[in-house]
């Protein structure tokens, strides 16, 4: 069969052939990528129109159908995964709900008093410190209570404050401002202070769950480190 021969076929199956290769015409507005129908078909067309004296070769075909099986397959592998992985991921309404009511370990520099007193909490460490010193102060920025952790490797280390002053005074319940200062000898070192917080609301209406803890506000639900 003549090339143009040829060519009147793809064309007819929406296929165009240029010299650099075979090009997909989209077959609708809804793609334009060579689909395993389109290979299909073209495989079709190749058998029906392949020269009888030099005849296409069948292991090669087979080749070519074993690599386009295995691509799709793949393929239909991969967009699967992805399904589950985004579902996985997601926090549901009904999960979120189960945040209410409960306290989280979060990111944050304001923090209650407990019922029972005090106020406890965590620091995380981005690297290894040598003294790791948490400073607790009440609304008027008067502090009330200043502790050295010592030295710690990068993670985190927690802290516990009995909601004494200095004077043995019960502090209230707060609220009170916590920092952290971390160093290595001279060195500043990355500290993120995580305090416990009540979450008094659960909001999905951006599609990923947010929580809204007094004193600190909103925080998403992928930056709770723990619950209580």
């Amino acid at each position: 069969m003549t090339a143009s021969a040829f060519d009147s076929t793809l064309a007819g199956l929406g296929i165009s052939r240029a010299t650099t290769g075979v090009t997909v015409s989209p077959a609708s507005s809804s793609g334009t990528t060579l689909g395993q129908a389109d290979f299909l078909k073209l495989m079709t067309a190749q058998m029906q129109n392949q020269d009888p004296f030099n005849p296409t070769d069948n292991t090669q075909m087979v080749a070519q159908m074993a690599q386009f099986s295995s691509l799709a397959g793949i393929s239909e592998m991969s967009t699967t995964l992805k399904s589950i992985a985004t579902k996985l991921g997601a926090t549901s309404a009904t999960d979120a709900m189960a945040y209410i009511g409960k306290t989280v370990l979060t990111p944050g520099d304001t923090a209650y008093g407990r019922t029972t007193g005090g106020v406890a909490g965590a620091v995380e460490l981005g690297a290894a410190a040598t003294d790791v010193t948490v400073t607790i102060s009440n609304a008027n920025g008067q502090i009330l209570n200043s502790q050295s952790l010592g030295a710690h490797a990068a993670g985190t280390v927690s802290y516990d404050w009995d909601g004494k002053d200095a004077t043995g005074a019960d502090a209230g319940p707060g609220p009170f401002t916590v920092s952290v200062n971390a160093r290595d000898g001279a060195s500043t070192v990355a500290a993120t202070n995580l305090v416990w917080a009540p979450v008094e609301s659960v909001s999905t209406s951006s599609g990923a769950a947010v929580l809204t803890l007094p004193g600190i506000g909103q925080v998403p639900v992928t930056a709770v480190r723990q619950i209580g």
